[in-house]
């Protein structure tokens, strides 16, 4: 029975996407995270859109995530990501620095490209200019956080120095992963990615093993590795009701989807879960397909993800509770003792 013996930490992630308005959002999702640090989680992970409620319902991650560290008090929690160019720089590093204070050393700076091109044209960025953007404010954010003068001379207050090694950076790229590698910084792996009309039919693991063989080359020497794979997963006590709930969530998703580069799926179900790359079933079959994605063998962390199944709030709440009881285990992750935090 193969065990993925890098296997450090396991996460929740969540895009916000409950089916109901934003306060309920907010709520379930917080909710959720309280649920992932008593089932022994080690991290929670959200993510930033703005503009489009169907790709994600948080603009604002810092300030829910100040909201969520005031009713946890263990588990780690991350953006991932930041949208980095389509924020001010020196304000993230301040409210990072902040949060990081509030919730006592317990938050992981995600940064990424992200963002469609009419989010970008709404902050009057150019969205061909996103790498060059991301770069420069990455740079700022690095600057601030250590404590090193900004342009005219000033220093944020406070400084958190320790949060800069703490930053991942996201990537669908392999020149993304050097860049991760090259600075030190942890690496996001997405849950998907769109295939090519060339390998319509590549596996996850072929088109993200050469990302991670691109940061572990990049990656100073004597520098640990941070490589953290997200991944949909959706596991119920009933089969059947599971592949009921994951025919509803992927048809509904499949529009924006397809409007995120991917190639048609087919019209079963079979089909549609290949496509989005979605691991859902009873917890035997979770588990049996996850052994199947060779990329999960080089990871230090697997946060995992509901969406595109985006069951109703009940059965998240169980499936966080089935991945940490049964599914994670049975991978080589052992739950980590409460008074025992991430290295960070």
């Amino acid at each position: 029975m193969k065990r993925f013996a890098n296997l450090k930490r396991l996460g929740f992630f969540t895009r916000l996407l409950d089916e109901a308005p934003p306060a309920e959002r907010y709520r379930f999702a917080a909710e959720q995270i309280v649920r992932a640090e008593k089932a022994g989680l080690d991290s929670a992970w959200i993510a930033q859109h703005h503009f489009h409620e169907r790709e994600g319902g948080l603009p604002s991650p810092f300030t829910f995530l100040g909201y969520v560290a005031a009713r946890t008090s263990r588990i780690r929690l991350g953006t991932g990501i930041v949208t980095l160019p389509l924020e001010n720089a020196v304000r993230v590093a301040e409210d990072a620095a902040v949060l990081d204070l509030l919730c006592n050393g317990r938050f992981e700076l995600g940064v990424g490209t992200g963002g469609n091109p009419s989010a970008f044209a709404a902050f009057g960025l150019d969205s061909a200019q996103r790498n060059e953007i991301f770069a420069r404010n990455l740079e700022v954010v690095r600057t601030a956080l250590v404590g090193k003068p900004l342009e005219g001379g000033d220093t944020i207050y406070p400084q958190r120095p320790q949060l800069d090694k703490r930053i991942w950076q996201a990537t669908f790229s392999v020149a993304g992963g050097a860049r991760a590698g090259k600075a030190g910084d942890g690496l996001l792996l997405s849950r998907t990615q769109p295939r090519t009309r060339e390998a319509p039919k590549a596996t996850l693991a072929e088109i993200q093993n050469p990302v991670i063989d691109a940061y572990l080359e990049a990656l100073p020497k004597g520098a640990e590795p941070r490589i953290m794979a997200s991944r949909s997963i959706f596991a119920a006590d009933d089969h059947a009701e599971a592949l009921r709930l994951a025919d509803i969530g992927l048809r509904r998703a499949l529009p924006q989807f397809m409007k995120g580069g991917h190639l048609p799926p087919g019209e079963t179900l079979e089909e549609m879960i290949t496509a989005f790359d979605t691991h859902v079933g009873d917890a035997d079959h979770v588990i049996a397909s996850l052994r199947a994605d060779a990329t999960l063998e080089r990871v230090t962390d697997l946060v995992f993800q509901v969406h595109s199944v985006d069951a109703p709030h009940p059965q998240v709440l169980r499936s966080i509770d089935l991945v940490a009881e049964k599914v994670a285990p049975a991978l080589g992750w052992t739950r980590t003792a409460p008074d025992v935090a991430l290295a960070g």
